[in-house]
């Protein structure tokens, strides 16, 4: 039975066998359904640049769109990524006032009438900062997957196999998400909340998926 470090590390290798795209990037190259892992430079495990998310989408042929909403839209309430480096950059520098309106969800009607006290030019310049560092530090791999249940079993098999992986879960010091005032973020090493510690691929899972998405 693998370990689960052996485990991730198939998995890691497994996606640092594709293409590897970053910003401004072809949407052409990536599927319309599917997975994505994020990696960061200057993070690292198994001897290169570790995956620090992984993330899927709900809706039909919405990958693309998942992914410009991350990369591309500065529009924090459509992308918990987003708001989360957002969360950790306004931590860092100890801007409490402007990260408590961060936090605050815009998208409900009745918040955007409630505008008093809410600095929209200093909430778009922390757009302008995240979109930089992201941009800067991140690049992503995708695979295909069709099916919608097919795609939440398997970023679930994902996430909770890499935040159980001692290697894979260990931040550098210098890492923005230490500075997240959100625990499972600075405890788990990763941009992630949901599905961490669940049930991980056992070996006859990973070998099907292995051999399913990443064929030789």
């Amino acid at each position: 039975m693998n370990s689960i470090e052996e485990k991730w590390e198939l998995i890691h290798q497994a996606f640092l066998s594709l293409e590897r795209l970053k910003y401004p990037f072809n949407q052409n190259a990536t599927p319309l359904n599917g997975i994505y892992v994020f990696f960061e430079k200057g993070e690292l495990s198994h001897g290169h640049e570790r995956i620090v998310r992984v993330g899927t989408h709900t809706g039909k042929d919405q990958l693309r769109s998942r992914l410009m909403q991350h990369l591309v839209k500065e529009n924090k309430d459509r992308s918990i990524f987003r708001k989360n480096i957002g969360r950790a950059l306004l931590n860092r520098n100890g801007n409490v006032k402007i990260l408590k309106m961060w936090n605050r969800d815009m998208t409900p009607k009745s918040a955007r009438e409630n505008m008093a006290n809410f600095d929209i030019p200093a909430i778009k310049r922390v757009e302008e900062k995240v979109s930089e560092y992201m941009r800067i530090h991140f690049s992503f791999a995708t695979i295909e997957v069709n099916g919608e249940a097919d795609r939440l079993l398997l970023e679930s098999r994902l996430i909770s196999t890499i935040s159980r992986c001692k290697e894979c879960s260990k931040p550098s010091l210098k890492w923005l998400g230490n500075y997240s005032p959100i625990p499972k973020i600075r405890g788990s090493g990763l941009w992630l909340v949901n599905e961490l510690y669940k049930e991980p691929f056992s070996d006859s899972e990973l070998e099907e998926f292995l051999n399913k998405y990443f064929p030789k």
